[in-house]
């Protein structure tokens, strides 16, 4: 991806978020001059995927202390955890976020000095670790799954799990990306993911940027593209993974793992381990976000639905660990049982 369209940027002392919601129309970014701005840039999708809010959550928490007054260390931190709480509270299934918000605490908190304009400096130099090291999981990502795609693998996605969605090369989409780097002949297939079509705008328009051949389809082709046999493989990202191998993804990624199954097409998460969460032992314990009606009743400010019909708009489902064939992550490929070498490789790593 062009370094221009960098989805978070901090550059000369400010953050800037490229506004996802515009594209593939405009390349707009905002400047997040207050960590409220941060806030609402995660919860209206502006910035999304799940270790692209933790990043950018952390940045957040920079432009807040920033803002805050305080001569003394105890009202700094005070203030900042009002802060961290309420940038936390924005999107409910990425785990990522709340890790991230955790990890610049807790730096915080080991950090001895008492000067404010020290602390702020670390919680900055946390923000650009975290950034940094979603960038190399990702590329390593890449090598451990580009080894699963045969040259000439026609690979199909759903949603976005790409540059965007991360701090940079992206996860699924990092896959698929470092295959083509080895000079193999992928072909993407793209879900184009209703209701807010992230697989039509951001996954076909980056494939199209990086100059990987892509083919968009409606969500409801998949399975008939699968039965064609056109479909070697699928790769989706993930908002939470739980001890048993249980995945929260995109709503519609459930039904895109049953028809795999049922078509014997290995279906592939990956994600970095910071969004495996092993404090919850199954994907019934995510919280699933539910979105604003508009999202399904209207598409660019036009209704496509009558009046008054009711909605049900969650922005997730839980794709069950037994339909899924590995977990791809920076420090390798994952088989079952999940329970077992989810521990193993997320205890190794502590």
């Amino acid at each position: 991806m062009n370094l221009s369209m960098e989805a978070i940027i901090w550059e000369h002392n400010r953050l800037r978020l490229l506004d996802q919601t515009k594209l593939p129309r405009s390349i707009e970014y905002i400047e997040c001059n207050h960590y409220q701005t941060v806030a609402e840039a995660i919860k209206k999708l502006a910035v999304r995927g799940a270790p692209a809010i933790g990043a950018a959550a952390a940045y957040g928490l920079v432009v807040g202390a920033g803002q805050i007054e305080a001569a003394d260390r105890q009202t700094f931190v005070a203030k900042l955890a009002d802060i961290a709480r309420e940038l936390g509270d924005t999107r409910p299934t990425a785990v990522n976020l709340r890790w991230a918000l955790d990890r610049m605490m807790m730096r915080l908190a080991a950090a001895p000095e008492q000067d404010v304009q020290e602390l702020r400096r670390i919680l900055l130099d946390e923000a650009h670790a975290i950034y940094q090291e979603d960038i190399q999981s990702n590329r390593q990502m890449g090598e451990f799954g580009q080894a699963l795609l045969p040259d000439g693998a026609r690979v199909l996605t759903h949603c976005n799990a790409g540059a965007l969605a991360t701090a940079g090369y992206g996860t699924a989409l990092g896959v698929i990306r470092a295959a083509h780097e080895k000079g193999k002949q992928i072909h993407v297939f793209a879900d184009e993911t209703r209701p807010l079509l992230q697989g039509a705008r951001l996954t076909a328009w980056e494939m199209l940027q990086a100059g990987i051949p892509v083919t968009l389809i409606t969500d409801n082709m998949a399975g008939y593209l699968m039965a064609k046999q056109q479909v070697d493989c699928v790769i989706v990202g993930a908002d939470r993974i739980t001890a048993n191998g249980d995945v929260a993804n995109k709503i519609g990624t459930y039904g895109v793992a049953v028809l795999a199954k049922h078509h014997n097409i290995p279906f592939y998460v990956a994600a970095p381990l910071s969004t495996i969460d092993l404090r919850l032992s199954s994907g019934d314990e995510i919280p699933i976000e539910e979105r604003d009606p508009r999202e399904v009743t209207h598409h660019g400010g036009q209704a496509m639905a009558p009046e008054g019909v009711q909605v049900w708009n969650p922005a997730f489902d839980v794709t069950p660990h037994q339909l899924v064939t590995a977990i791809i992550t920076e420090q390798g490929v994952i088989y079952p049982p999940y329970l077992e070498n989810l521990a193993k490789v997320c205890g190794n790593n502590k």
